[in-house]
């Protein structure tokens, strides 16, 4: 009769410990403010630095580089510090996500605002733009790896990042909507073909408004997050870890090959989509010269993401994640060529986005679904050196930051060489040029070698099996 009272009890224990859908929600809300902030500033900073802004071409290339450049490297900086940081009441990772919060949101408004001085804007923009970096860098690290402690079952966090994907290309809609369509409606005036015009007070007064709507979405979701997501300490019998150096610990992650193998080849596949979403908008505006349009064309993109993501959830759970890569991450490939080889049409724009979107929902997806199954490799072929789920998750958006700021920074360069003149209705063909292999060429060549890459990856469906139930005779 103990032994039945004891069996009832652990499983009552472990219902109580189980997801339930309200959690899975609230812990997708809390992958919004990331994506939203991300899909704002990849698609617009460029064009509000330009057009609004009025920046020099070659600063504004410094600004994005660099501000990207410094915001991979607090990632790992970050990741070091919360392994090393103690257990809360209210868990390990929700602290910094709670206190992150309000400071993020206010150097993201400050942003997009045009200072009333010449000599210092570049300056400006570079100190707020790194600022809100090195600050969402303290909530969106602690909120991937909380991943790994919001459940010790690989179904259940998998449907999780389900749940988390499709809020957070949810999150890219809202970012798109709420920015593309506040500031369509102030559009910066063109009086002709050829003569640059100054910003007017409408637009900048439309970004202003669009950031105070977008920091409060921010501010809202983390509350959601906080109140509706238990951390759970999931070591169990593993709990007996010693802490290791961020040397040893770097050692260790970076010298597990298939977490090499994963996150580059999602390094190359994650730079190909950040260099189409950094200059969709300004090849939309001028080489289609659908000016009128674009806000709705990126509209487009995202709205096809968000409802494919569960198809592609679908799909990786029937056919297995590595077939999925093979099919999704190059869905796209063959619109991205046929939108710069037709002649400017709105219609093909429009087909080409929802294409895109499906793309762009698989990529979203993938590298989220794929992390935990590498953290799990890890642990069974490492399981009396623990605790480095943030470094793992650390490195990886090191990596995917630093793609965004190698794309951001290198097309806006190119674009400077290739003659961009802020402000004008048209450019010179040889921008057109540089636009059509921005959001073509460059992209699918990169796709091609990231898949190339990918072949070398080694955790299919049987060693994720495997290593699962390594992990239960461990945890118990």
């Amino acid at each position: 009769m103990s032994l039945q009272r004891e069996l009832e009890g652990l499983i009552t224990q472990e219902r109580k410990r189980a997801l339930t859908v309200w959690s899975k929600v609230c812990f997708a809300i809390g992958g919004a403010p990331y994506q939203i902030t991300a899909t704002a500033l990849g698609f617009f900073l460029q064009i509000f630095l330009l057009d609004v802004a009025l920046l020099d071409p070659l600063n504004a290339s410094v600004i994005l580089f660099a501000g990207r450049a410094w915001d991979a490297v607090t990632d790992p900086a970050v990741g070091f510090l919360i392994s090393r940081s103690p257990w809360t009441r209210h868990g390990r990772m929700m602290p910094w996500i709670l206190m992150s919060t309000i400071p993020a949101v206010m150097c993201y408004f400050l942003i997009w605002v045009v200072p009333p001085i010449e000599q210092g804007k570049m300056m400006w923009y570079l100190l707020f733009y790194c600022l809100f970096q090195t600050l969402q860098t303290c909530f969106h690290v602690p909120y991937s790896a909380l991943t790994m402690f919001i459940s010790n079952k690989q179904q259940e966090r998998d449907s999780a990042t389900a749940y988390r994907m499709t809020v957070e290309v949810l999150g890219t809609v809202i970012g798109t909507a709420v920015q593309g369509q506040i500031v369509g409606m102030a559009n910066t005036p063109c009086i002709n073909n050829t003569t640059p015009t100054n910003s007017s007070s409408h637009s900048r007064r439309a970004y202003m408004i669009a950031s105070a709507v977008i920091s409060l979405i921010y501010v809202l979701c983390a509350v959601v997050l906080f109140f509706g997501v238990r951390e759970q300490d999931n070591q169990g019998g593993l709990k007996a870890q010693k802490h290791v150096s961020f040397q040893t610990g770097l050692r260790l992650v970076m010298g597990h090959g298939p977490y090499v193998k994963l996150v580059l080849a999602f390094l190359f596949t994650s730079l190909a989509f950040m260099l189409l979403e950094g200059n969709f908008a300004v090849f939309i505006k001028y080489t289609l010269g659908f000016r009128e349009d674009f806000q709705n064309i990126l509209l487009v993109i995202m709205l096809s993401a968000t409802l494919t993501i569960p198809m592609w959830q679908w799909f990786l759970c029937r056919f297995g994640k590595k077939t999925a890569v093979y099919i999704g991450i190059p869905w796209a490939g063959p619109f991205m060529i046929l939108v710069v080889c037709v002649k400017s049409s709105l219609l093909v724009s429009y087909i080409v986005s929802i294409a895109a979107g499906a793309s762009v929902a698989a990529a979203f997806l993938l590298p989220w679904s794929m992390l935990p199954d590498v953290v799990d490799d890890f642990k069974v072929q490492n399981p009396t050196s623990q605790g480095h789920e943030a470094i793992f998750y650390s490195f990886y958006v090191f990596f995917t930051k630093f793609a965004s700021g190698v794309s951001l920074g290198v097309s806006t360069l190119a674009l400077s060489f290739a003659g961009y003149v802020t402000g004008v209705c048209v450019q010179s063909d040889s921008v057109n040029l540089t636009l059509k292999i921005l959001v073509s060429a460059a992209p699918v060549s990169l796709i091609v070698l990231g898949l190339l890459i990918f072949k070398m990856y080694p955790i299919n469906e049987e060693r994720r099996q495997y290593n699962n139930k390594q992990l239960q005779l461990l945890l118990r």
